[in-house]
């Protein structure tokens, strides 16, 4: 099998070369997943290089493939991904995927981001006082998710409250309230995180609402999740739609 000329096109411009060090071990696999993924799957797609490739990262760090991550970032930093938007990406994972998932992204994306020239640490985006973090994190839960949010942080059963309490300040006013990536961004690669890591079909449902709301539509949706699909499988994107749907629906 021999690498397509869109795929070959597409791997000089964006990696230099086709990614995952495989052309000489496995060169028929090499070809055959390049084609789909660099070829097939492209050409279906309106989406920009730039917001491809944070959908498509925050997918690999869901399903947990650090070696596709490392082999991607350098594609992404080329194709318009800052430093900064990658950091907040790989911040943003520790509330939907835990540190004990992120921390491997995190170390892999410093050893990338030196090995290219970029000085560490990067500039702060911080926004949120501790004092307020959890005003400001509902109302970011509010602006995204709509009015029925408010107060969202002090309601629920006395046992649980605290974890209510906890998405509001921590969740969202640690997170999503930081500089480097602006609302839509942050609501498309949570939904990533989700729709890749798979059993969290209900926060999916929501977080493909707040898409919608954010003005992500459908076929927006539908085109992320399908560049997403070479990295994650078909199962989790067939969910992934069918969650999207409902969300849609309802």
């Amino acid at each position: 099998m021999e690498l397509s000329a869109a795929a070959k096109r597409f791997c000089e411009t964006r990696f230099g070369q086709v990614p995952f060090g495989l052309s000489q071990s496995d060169p028929e696999f090499s070809a055959l997943f390049a084609n789909f993924a660099f070829d097939e799957v492209i050409q279906n797609s309106r989406l920009d290089d730039k917001t491809r490739f944070l959908a498509v990262l925050a997918a690999v760090m869901g399903c947990q493939g650090t070696d596709v991550f490392c082999a991607l970032v350098p594609g992404a930093l080329r194709c318009g991904v800052t430093p900064v938007e990658l950091r907040e990406l790989v911040y943003q994972a520790a509330a939907y995927l835990g540190l004990g998932r992120m921390l491997p992204f995190l170390r892999q994306a410093n050893r990338v981001l030196k090995a290219q020239g970029v000085t560490l640490p990067l500039p702060a985006q911080g926004t949120a006082a501790q004092k307020n973090r959890a005003e400001a994190g509902n109302a970011v839960q509010v602006d995204i998710f709509g009015p029925q949010m408010r107060g969202f942080q002090n309601s629920g059963p006395e046992e649980s409250r605290h974890i209510n309490r906890w998405l509001a300040d921590n969740c969202f006013g640690d997170y999503y309230t930081r500089g480097g990536l602006g609302y839509r961004q942050r609501e498309l690669i949570t939904f990533c995180f989700l729709a890749a890591q798979g059993g969290c079909e209900p926060q999916l449902v929501s977080h493909a609402a707040a898409n919608l709301r954010m003005g992500n539509d459908k076929v927006f949706l539908i085109d992320v999740i399908s560049q997403c699909l070479p990295y994650i499988g078909y199962p989790r994107s067939l969910n992934a739609i069918r969650c999207v749907n409902e969300a849609a629906k309802e």
